[in-house]
């Protein structure tokens, strides 16, 4: 690796480029981005997710994110603004300028995935109540037991599949 190939110790000390040479798996970033959006994610939110995993190490400006999914800096910003909200990426701040960069908060987002626990449970139990209000009903009464049931498996393991995941990681 040469003197200018190499990585910049601080987000700080990286050089403002327009990244158009360093956009890497522009095509693997965008089709992950269509499976979340077919999951039920927003389609510029998660272009923008998926474009910030495949960032170089300092992230991106939100001029680069545009650059990079060809949109406007108008869908950018509301893009980083729900991703933001929900804890899924940080703003980057380079001491002395203006400049702010973003990029995924690698703990946050898997965290955030499983914190749907006790909503699960929650769930468990209200369909429980449907499947009682259908006592008379067995396969409606199934299909909310069955339902339930998953609800509350999910619960159990979440929890457990972070901390699966922790040690995993080391």
């Amino acid at each position: 690796m040469s003197a200018t190939d190499a990585v910049p110790e601080s987000a700080a000390d990286a050089p403002l480029t327009s990244a158009a040479d360093e956009h890497r798996a522009v095509e693997a970033a965008e089709q992950a981005a269509a499976v979340m959006t077919a999951a039920g994610m927003a389609r510029m939110p998660a272009r923008v997710l998926m474009a910030l995993v495949a960032a170089p190490a300092e992230g991106y400006t939100a001029a680069q994110l545009a650059e990079r999914l060809g949109v406007s800096a108008a869908a950018i910003s509301g893009a980083v603004t729900y991703l933001h909200r929900l804890r899924f990426i940080e703003r980057l701040s380079r001491p002395g300028t203006r400049v702010v960069q973003y990029a995924v908060v690698r703990e946050t987002f898997y965290g955030s995935i499983t914190s749907n626990a006790p909503i699960y449970a929650r769930m468990a139990a209200f369909i429980d109540e449907i499947a009682v209000a259908h006592s008379g009903d067995a396969a409606a009464s199934a299909r909310a037991t069955e339902m339930a049931d998953f609800f509350r498996f999910l619960a159990e393991r979440f929890p457990q599949l972070i901390d699966e995941w922790r040690q995993r990681q080391g």
